[in-house]
Formats: structure tokens, sequence, C-alpha cells
């Protein structure tokens, strides 16, 4: 199995196990076919499949959608292009290629389709780049499905028990253990450093730093420790070079 083959394995049994974690820990109870369509949307609030509502086209996600996944795959192509001269220039477009199809694309496509299906579900990417501080990007703009996911099995249980900061700080901890599996293992290295760029994010988050420009900097410059050269040499290279 190749390290692309192996993350993508990786992240699909992660994916499964917080669907089911989620379920048990959600005081909602779903309908079997709600249930698979919960399993098919990357969001974590089973209420949002406990009953389903009136249709609504929403042209606007859809339109936002496809044009990001078109982006995206344009950057993508440039970058393939820019590698051949510039290895780290490649990379850093390749990454940002993944995440406007991705995260920007292809999610916004999904949350039409259930939407238009009936049901009323929430923008997993609420404009992240307007956050002013690393608590509110990573609770509210950033990925909400999963910041939904280690709120109701992290966060609230310890911060019930021994207060805000532990729960602050276990969140971070799990998420750390998370990308570790989902980027490390397949990688077969850098172990350590996503758990250090969640580390440093736990910890600035306790202290309530905030400000625009501090945000962005805090999210930015660690990067690298998230997709290490491990990372980059196993799974992005490839793609950027066969």
């Amino acid at each position: 199995m190749t390290p692309l083959a192996r993350m993508i394995a990786i992240i699909v049994a992660l994916f499964i196990m917080m669907k089911i974690a989620i379920l048990a820990a959600s005081p909602a109870r779903l309908r079997p076919a709600y249930t698979v369509a919960f399993f098919l949307w990357p969001g974590m609030r089973p209420s949002t499949f406990a009953a389903r509502g009136n249709r609504r086209i929403d042209l606007q996600s859809l339109g936002r959608g496809l044009m990001n996944v078109a982006i995206g795959v344009a950057f993508f192509l440039l970058a393939r292009f820019v590698a051949a001269s510039s290895v780290i220039a490649g990379v850093v477009l390749a990454l940002l290629a993944f995440s406007l199809a991705l995260h920007f694309g292809l999610f916004s496509i999904v949350t039409a389709f259930w939407r238009f299906a009936g049901f009323k579900v929430e923008d997993l990417f609420n404009q992240p780049w307007r956050s002013r501080s690393l608590a509110e990007f990573w609770s509210r703009r950033w990925n909400v499905g999963f910041s939904d996911m280690i709120a109701l099995v992290i966060h609230r249980p310890i911060a019930a028990r021994y207060g805000r900061r532990a729960g602050i700080i276990a969140s971070f901890l799990g998420s750390a253990v998370l990308h570790e599996l989902a980027i490390s293992v397949p990688a077969g290295g850098g172990y350590g450093l996503p758990s250090l760029y969640f580390a440093l994010h736990g910890a600035l988050v306790a202290m309530n730093v905030r400000g625009r420009a501090v945000t962005l900097a805090a999210l930015l410059a660690p990067v690298p420790l998230v997709f290490h050269p491990p990372f980059v040499r196993a799974i992005v290279i490839p793609l950027l070079l066969r």
C-alpha cells in the first residue's frame, strides 16, 4: 500500500470512528436512513439529521463549491509545473490547491446537496480568514464538524470535571493524536511535530491570545510542523512529480 492510499484508509477509518463516537455521545436518535445520511455528511451534528424539513436550493454554496474546485484543480496543475523548477513552491501551491478543492470546494457542494435534500446542514468552513483569535478560528470557523466532535467527546466532559483550561488542553491533545494518525503514520515519520503544533495552539487558546495578525501568524508560521518533511516527501511530492 502506498503512503497516499494508507493515509486515505486511515482518514476513512478515523472518520467512521468519530461518527460512531459522536452518535453514542449525542442525545439525538436518528432513523436508519437518516443515520446513513449522517455518515455521508462531513459534519458531526447528529441533530441535523434528526428530522427532514423543506428543500432548499442553495445556488450560492453550489456555485462557490464548483468555482473553488476549479480553482483548486488549476492551482494543482500550476503546482506540478512550478515543481519542476522549485519543489518548495510547488508543495505550497499543492497544499493550497488541496484545501481549496476539498474544504472550500467539495464540502460546499455536499452542503448544497444536503440542503436540497431537506436537511439544515451547517457551513463547515465559515470564512476562517476573518478570525480574530485562535479560539474563534478553531471553534467557529475552521472545520466546524471536527470542532463539534472534539467539544462533545473531549472538551465538555473534561471541562466539567477539571475546568475550562484542562478541557482546552485535552481538546488540542486529542486533535494532535488524530493528526499524528492521519499525517505522520502514513508518512512513516515526523512523529511529534503535529502534536507540537496543536500543543502550541492549545496553550495560546488557553491564554486567550487575540488579534487578527497574531492569529494569522500563529496559524501559518508553524504549518511545517503539521505538513512536515516526511509527509511532503511521501505524499505530496509523488503527486507533483509523477
